[in-house]
């Protein structure tokens, strides 16, 4: 995959988090631990994971509501569920909220590398499989590198097209700075997370601001999101 993908690990067992971290990293991953439920919820609220490891029985919000709660997004982000039991009512129970496999501990970190990338191949399409996205007036074809903002094809460099795209695609959701440069450029880039300020307002100068269907939108003290009203 062209992207470092974001994993959060929701653990409260040091030792299994600590493995899995490892693999993951070896594998290419970026990685972040949450050691308990409120936890693991707050990071994936706030850090957009690409996918999630969730332990079943964990502290404080067990996982059966981390992942109930995770359901409810829009962005439906893989999750695998691991626990301690055997029994087939916590597997029926895990698919049944919507997690996207179950592995039963003790396992192999290599089985959960596996899993993972199984579930990516069906979740997280690649560059090759990235479709064009359309609203009202406005269209991105990222694989053509083409942009049409009603009737009038636009031309965007790279970045500001992967930019929009990658906004447009989790609409109406919020990105910090940070988030959007590592999405962007890859987390080994070293330069002012402002950048992202810049390529906003070079955008907005050529596709427009106020349209009433959608819109690039600043959150004051946050970072950005591509806003869509559905109600107009």
């Amino acid at each position: 995959m062209k992207e470092r993908l974001h994993v959060l690990i929701v653990e409260d067992d040091p030792y299994i988090s600590d493995l899995l971290e490892l693999y993951l990293i070896q594998e290419g991953f970026e990685v972040s631990i949450a050691i308990d439920g409120e936890e693991g919820w707050e990071k994936y609220y706030d850090e957009h994971p690409d996918f999630v490891i969730l332990d079943i029985m964990l502290p404080k919000m067990d996982g059966w509501e981390v992942c109930r709660e995770i359901r409810r997004d829009e962005r439906q982000t893989p999750v695998l569920m691991l626990t301690g039991k055997g029994e087939s009512y916590d597997k029926i129970k895990g698919l049944d909220m919507g997690a996207d496999d179950y592995v039963v501990k003790p396992f192999e970190p290599k089985e959960i590398i596996a899993r993972m990338q199984a579930i990516l191949r069906r979740t997280h399409p690649n560059d090759q499989e990235r479709k064009p996205i359309k609203f009202e007036k406005l269209e991105i074809d990222i694989q053509q590198h083409q942009l049409w903002r009603g009737e009038d094809s636009l031309f965007l460099p790279p970045k500001e097209l992967e930019l929009l795209y990658f906004l447009a695609t989790e609409k109406n959701q919020v990105f910090t700075r940070q988030q959007l440069v590592d999405r962007i450029w890859g987390f080994d880039y070293e330069g002012d997370v402002r950048t992202i300020d810049v390529h906003i307002k070079r955008i907005r100068e050529k596709i427009g601001d106020e349209w009433p269907h959608w819109k690039l939108k600043t959150i004051r003290g946050v970072g950005y999101k591509f806003e869509v009203n559905e109600r107009v």
